[in-house]
């Protein structure tokens, strides 16, 4: 079997899912759920492979970390799968209705995309994440989850086929090509008209390769160089909290913080307690000229800070003129993922959250927020930053079209 026929079988197997009502859909949720758990110690075994073969080859400390299951993350991901079971079926959600007048009755209906494709990296989590989100929006599914969690991926689609299939919905609806490795990526970015829209998750690199490539249309995800500004008026408890938690919590995740802004008149009072806090957790700090001459432990920034996506307990820090320098630094330097300001003034916070262009932007909390579980979303596809269809967290609604459903007694055009 190659590639293409194991995404012509998920296409076959489309039909069904979409017809499956929220019962059929949920007791399918609940069986992966339940299989999870059940298969935790060959799951746990499987991920030991790859994080071996991972750790040989060199993978980063982040890449690691994100590759990385055991049985608590793996109880995680069953509750994830139960949370979107709980969650409202997106599909037949009326958008907008009206009755023209010629008495045609037209409504606008949530529908599935069909097909959904996901290509990835080193993220075990997302084979069940897009899974379950695809599952719930009357999707089927085709995986390519990379080489370096090649194992694990396999025996989680294996594991995903058979909760399915005992309840009552096609197992060949969840779908991988890992077997065909480089030329199963291929494959899904050829496939228009077997693969609906594809959905990278991984590095600038793969995401690029993937929207350059591809004939099939791309949900892009994007790389999260990170923001916060600290301003003048900013609570010291809140800063430092909320600056440690945004880089240490987990620092290998595309929400971490990369880039601290500090506005000058709070940097004598707040840089050393917030640089401090991170420092005595491991963080090394690379900051400006004015950062080093208030923390000794700084070692100097370079341009290329300023760009970093660390994954890492590293971070880039300035000291800033106020609210316009550091509106100017994210504009130059962000992503358009997360930015965040810590203030008491109403009038900055509102400015902030007005001009600052990226997809979720905060005002006194953790740019961790930025996740769909989060969000109430259960999972996530991934974490859009681009502008067109879906943007931020994308959850069940993000995995659906639209389309017209027209009610007439006989009407015709003049």
């Amino acid at each position: 079997m190659t590639a293409i026929d194991k995404i012509r079988l998920a296409k076959q197997a489309s039909a069904s899912i979409a017809r499956a009502n929220t019962l059929q859909k949920n007791a399918a949720l609940r069986s992966i759920a339940d299989h999870l758990v059940a298969h935790s110690k060959e799951i746990i075994e499987a991920n030991e492979l790859d994080l071996a073969k991972g750790s040989s080859e060199g993978l980063s400390a982040g890449l690691i970390d994100r590759l990385r299951l055991d049985k608590a993350r793996i109880e995680s991901l069953s509750e994830a799968v139960l949370q979107v079971a709980s969650l409202a079926d997106p599909i037949g959600d009326v958008k907008r209705g009206m009755t023209l007048p010629n008495g045609l009755r037209l409504n606008q209906v949530a529908v599935p995309f069909g097909v959904v494709g996901a290509i990835y990296e080193a993220r075990p989590n997302v084979t069940i994440d897009i899974a379950a989100l695809a599952l719930k929006s009357g999707n089927a599914v085709v995986l390519r989850g990379g080489s370096a969690s090649e194992n694990t991926n396999l025996l989680l689609v294996s594991i995903l086929q058979k909760a399915i299939a005992s309840a009552g919905l096609p197992s060949d609806a969840i779908q991988t090509v890992d077997d065909f490795g480089r030329q199963g990526a291929v494959e899904m970015m050829q496939a228009r008209g077997l693969i609906d829209v594809l959905v990278p998750r991984g590095s600038a690199g793969l995401i690029k390769a993937v929207v350059e490539e591809s004939k099939v249309p791309v949900l892009e995800t994007g790389d999260g160089v990170v923001h916060i500004f600290v301003d003048e008026s900013a609570r010291e408890d809140w800063a430092v909290e909320i600056v440690h938690n945004s880089k240490v919590q987990r620092p290998s995740v595309c929400n971490a913080l990369e880039t601290l802004l500090v506005h000058q008149n709070a940097a004598t009072k707040l840089l050393p307690s917030i640089l401090g806090r991170l420092s005595e957790s491991g963080v090394t700090i690379h900051g400006d000229d004015f950062t080093q001459s208030l923390f000794d432990g700084a070692v100097a920034a370079t341009e290329e800070d300023w760009k970093a996506e660390y994954y890492s307990l590293d971070l880039a820090v300035k000291v800033v003129s106020g609210l316009d320098e550091a509106l100017q630094h994210i504009a130059k330097y962000s992503t358009h993922h997360t930015e965040s300001i810590i203030t008491e003034d109403v009038s900055n916070a509102e400015r902030f959250l007005q001009e600052v262009d990226s997809a979720v932007v905060m005002v006194n909390a953790a740019t961790r927020f930025t996740d769909g579980g989060e969000f109430g979303f259960g999972a996530e596809v991934g974490i859009s930053t681009q502008k067109l269809h879906a943007r931020g967290p994308m959850g069940l609604a993000e995995l659906t079209s639209t389309k017209w459903l027209v009610r007439g007694e006989g009407q015709t055009r003049v």
